[in-house]
């Protein structure tokens, strides 16, 4: 029996020899976006049908028994995950972005639904790469680009 950040670890290598992306896996993957298949390795969140655990067996030369055993474990949906605030330089400014925009979100989200919250439950999200030219110098710059897309929840009245 493998334990989980054997498997893991497995798993990114394989990802690795196989020459394969989060997006090329996500290709095989009809239902799921580049994201979704990050999270779904990473954090094995959300777990995957069991056609996708065959069709990742065969990508990743991997046994799918072995898979069955990695995602079968509870998701690891951030308790464990990530310490705050994160000292990663990435995930530091994703913290801060929500931190300096957060109650601006907040508002502009209040005012256009009601009082509620985004669901991170019932939510997509994507990543994209966006090149910007200045129209002054004509110099480009890229800017990442992400998505969020969470059903709005009303808060209930009792």
């Amino acid at each position: 029996m493998s334990t989980t950040p054997d498997t893991l670890q497995r798993i990114l290598s394989a990802k690795s020899l196989q020459n394969h992306t989060f997006a090329s896996l996500a290709a095989l993957l009809p239902s799921r976006n580049e994201v979704s298949t990050a999270s779904l390795l990473l954090s094995r969140h959300p777990p995957p049908s069991p056609d996708e655990i065959q069709i990742l067996s065969s990508a990743l030369y991997i046994p799918a028994s072995t898979l069955i055993e990695y995602f079968s474990d509870t998701p690891d949906r951030g308790a464990t995950a990530l310490e705050m605030p994160p000292r990663e330089p990435l995930m530091y400014r994703l913290y801060e972005a929500v931190m300096n925009y957060g109650k601006a979100y907040k508002a502009v989200m209040n005012e256009m639904f009601g009082d509620g919250i985004m669901s991170a439950i019932a939510f997509k999200t994507e990543v994209a790469k966006e090149v910007v030219v200045d129209p002054d110098t004509g110099a480009e710059s890229t800017w990442a680009v992400i998505i969020m897309k969470g059903k709005w929840l009303p808060y209930a009245k009792f």
